[in-house]
């Protein structure tokens, strides 16, 4: 449940409310809304709900009590209606303005992470991307160049001014990784990694969650409720493909998972085209699909030479093909704007009805 602070509650008020549910065992999260703060209740409240209802509702400031309908509280709307911007230096990704990922899949070496990160942020990319901890499906794969791959992108940061992205594998990497990189990545296969969820909730670096390729929209966002819960409330989430019965493809990107991801929850939400087609002249279509939709920003691989990558090569854009997409997002995004928030508040604004006529 939450509690919604009239808005003419004092200071004294609200803080009177959050020690009332302290002692009652519970965490308070407070947001701070452009009108009045709302404090959600975290914790097990089991059959002391009732009791706990009529407790707040007497208490002076409280304008009323709710209960939050999805079991993912903190991520929701219903607790957060303003979109959550996330600012990494002078980049904000969730304010309408299109963020753009882009560097290797793993950083092979010193001289490909520094060329390809002038080159993207020539482009424009407003991020770099690159693997220091590479997950592969096989032991035998290149498994990446760890903290010496981190020196790298903290090189390639300090040359280009971009901020950078990197995956963490298991808590034990986070304090290592979040003193080189801006944002944290948790990729695919530690969508559940509740230790590891844990452990990236408690540093201040906004969090780029990936969906599990076979995680529901609810499963993923009960995973971002880890991280939030935690303390960590600067999360994105990313569509990067789901494992379906298509093998013509590496994984499906599911594109309606975007304007609904906008209309349950306030976090910011990208695209991984790279990751979700796992084939070059893929990639393009699928980034311009997904800003076409609504996405904050966009994700993709780029490697000087992709033929002699040593991972997701194939997925690679060129030093080219980057420009060329660039290029080709900017009159999409301008088009899309208006889908950026909740399409059902925003649909209902411009008087446009939700459910349709057959």
């Amino acid at each position: 449940m939450f509690i919604v602070m009239s808005a003419r509650a004092t200071e004294a008020e609200v803080n009177a409310v959050r020690s009332a549910i302290l002692a009652e065992g519970l965490q308070p999260h407070v947001n701070p809304g452009t009108e009045r703060v709302v404090i959600a209740l975290v914790g097990e409240i089991g059959p002391r709900r009732q009791a706990l209802r009529s407790r707040f509702e007497g208490m002076a400031g409280v304008e009323e009590v709710k209960s939050i309908s999805r079991p993912f509280k903190l991520t929701s709307r219903e607790f957060h209606p303003e979109d959550t911007v996330i600012h990494v230096g002078d980049v904000s990704i969730g304010d309408g303005s299109l963020t753009v990922m882009a560097g290797p899949c793993s950083v092979e070496s010193r001289e490909v992470a520094l060329e390809t990160a002038q080159a993207v942020a020539e482009a424009g990319a407003r991020i770099f991307r690159g693997g220091a901890f590479k997950p592969r499906t096989s032991p035998y794969s290149f498994q990446g160049l760890g903290v010496e791959a981190l020196r790298y992108l903290a090189e390639a940061r300090e040359l280009t001014g971009l901020p950078v992205i990197t995956e963490v594998m298991e808590p034990a990497q986070v304090e290592v990784v979040n003193r080189y990189a801006d944002i944290l990545q948790v990729g695919t296969r530690n969508m559940q990694n509740y230790s590891l969820l844990t452990a990236v909730g408690r540093v201040e670096k906004p969090v780029m969650l990936k969906r599990g390729f076979g995680a529901t929209i609810e499963e993923w966002l009960m995973s971002a409720e880890y991280i939030v819960s935690s303390g960590n409330p600067n999360v994105i989430l990313c569509e990067r493909g789901i494992r379906t019965f298509e093998t013509y493809l590496r994984n499906t990107m599911d594109l309606a998972a975007v304007p609904l991801l906008h209309h349950l929850t306030h976090l910011p939400v990208i695209v991984d085209p790279s990751h979700a087609t796992g084939k070059r002249w893929l990639v393009k279509p699928l980034a311009l699909a997904g800003v076409a939709i609504g996405a904050d920003g966009v994700m993709v691989e780029v490697h000087p030479r992709p033929d002699e990558a040593l991972s997701d090569g194939e997925q690679s854009l060129t030093f080219d093909g980057f420009r060329e997409l660039m290029a080709a997002l900017g009159p999409v995004h301008e088009n899309a704007r208006p889908l950026h928030g909740d399409p059902v508040l925003s649909g209902a604004a411009l008087g446009v009805e939700s459910g349709g006529r057959h």
